[in-house]
This record gives structure tokens, C-alpha cells and sequence, in this order.
């Protein structure tokens, strides 16, 4: 008997979660789209030019665009990172500003950009 791994059962359950909910005219949790594991990606795609940020303040670098993610690890404040490109993910609301920009840096993780100096993502020109 060959065991099989719980995580896409999870994933089936709160698809089918969301499923009724729709069809019961209610909305889905929030919780369901911020909990997802984050995908991977190769980072660097062609003709994409990584750029240099930098943090203003302490804070976490976490595995996808939203607090609702796994820390990946924390960074100090003037901290230089690689960054590739920025998206949108979960708002964050933290000293003093508030905003839904999110930084992927080189290794795959991501940082809001709350906390790197320079405009809303930390003066990354790429979208994702």
C-alpha cells in the first residue's frame, strides 16, 4: 500500500470548500488563497535585470507575498537583497504605511516592500 502525501487532499477540501460556498452564494475565506503554498519559480527569466534594494528597517522575508506565509528568514535594517521583480499580495499595515506591494529578491522569497527604502517596491522597475 503506498502512502499518499495529505497536502493535495487539503487543497481538494478547501476547493471543494469554496465551491459550495460559491454556490451558496457566500464568499470564500480569505484564509484559503493567503495559505496556499507559495510556487517556485526560476527567478531570473530571460532578459530580466536584477536590481539592488535595500532595507530601511528590520523585518521577515517570507516564502510568498503575504504575512499569511512561512518566514524564510529575518533581515537587519540597510541590508542589501537581490531583487528581480514586484507584485501585488497581502496588505500590510505597519509603520505608518499601508499597501499590498511585494519584492521576489533572487533566492525565490519575497519582502514587502514596506520595508526597503525608496517608493512603494523599493524602486524595482519589473513587474512580475
Amino acid at each position: 500500500m503506498q502512502k499518499q502525501s495529505s497536502r493535495p487532499m487539503t487543497k481538494l477540501m478547501i476547493t471543494a470548500a469554496a465551491g459550495v460556498m460559491a454556490v451558496a452564494g457566500m464568499a470564500a475565506p480569505a484564509f484559503a488563497a493567503e495559505h496556499r503554498p507559495a510556487e517556485r519559480s526560476t527567478s531570473l527569466s530571460a532578459g530580466v535585470q536584477a536590481q539592488t534594494v535595500t532595507t530601511w528597517i528590520n523585518g521577515n522575508v517570507r516564502i510568498g507575498p503575504s504575512t499569511g506565509y512561512s518566514i524564510a528568514y529575518t533581515v537587519a535594517a540597510n541590508q542589501n537583497l537581490t531583487a528581480v521583480c514586484w507584485n501585488e499580495g497581502g496588505f500590510v499595515n505597519a509603520n505608518g504605511v499601508y499597501h499590498d506591494k511585494w519584492v521576489l529578491l533572487s533566492d525565490d522569497n519575497w519582502i514587502w516592500g514596506g520595508l526597503l527604502k525608496g517608493n512603494e517596491t523599493g524602486n524595482v522597475s519589473n513587474h512580475c
